[in-house]
């Protein structure tokens, strides 16, 4: 049996704190699923279908990776595609409490999918996307921050 992992998230951008956590979910699961969501409460700077390209790009020295997206629940779409996990990085303490309860509520809708949490490198600990997007758009350097399509992709957006 294939272990099939999905790695959910809205990715707007990619950092390369979440490539970390791809790479080595990657080790540990037979494929990888990135799963591109839309967070409802964020208005998104790249497009589903840009983001869909630019993880692409970034991961396409990870066989065992694929990129796809939805609209719906995330564990409608694991049980869909037959994943036995969900894959979710923690940067923090403050991290866990929300993911806990995300957790939680994904075991009473689907109790047979395991919620699998991977801590990010220290390097990484303080990066998200919405610091990355703040930053370049004042044109500061991001290449330390984001795979090189997203850079260009940053740079391209904020010109």
């Amino acid at each position: 049996m294939t272990r099939l992992a999905v790695c959910p998230g809205s990715f707007d951008p990619l950092t390369l704190g979440h490539l970390d956590i791809i790479q080595r979910a990657a080790k540990v699961f037979d494929h990888i699923i990135v799963a591109v969501f839309n967070n409802q409460s964020k208005a998104p700077l790249f497009s589903v279908e840009e983001r869909i390209e630019l993880i692409e790009k970034s991961t396409k020295h990870i066989p065992n990776v694929t990129v796809d997206h939805s609209h719906g629940l995330l564990m409608d779409y694991a049980r869909e595609k037959n994943a036995q996990a969900v894959i979710r990085g923690l940067r923090a303490v403050s991290d866990f409490e929300y993911e806990m309860q995300i957790t939680s509520m994904n075991r009473k809708l689907v109790e047979d999918i395991e919620t699998f949490f991977i801590m990010t490198n220290n390097q990484y600990s303080f990066l998200s996307s919405s610091i990355v997007k703040e930053v370049a758009k004042y044109k500061a350097n991001v290449s330390d921050l984001v795979p090189k399509p997203v850079e260009e992709a940053l740079n391209k957006k904020y010109r």
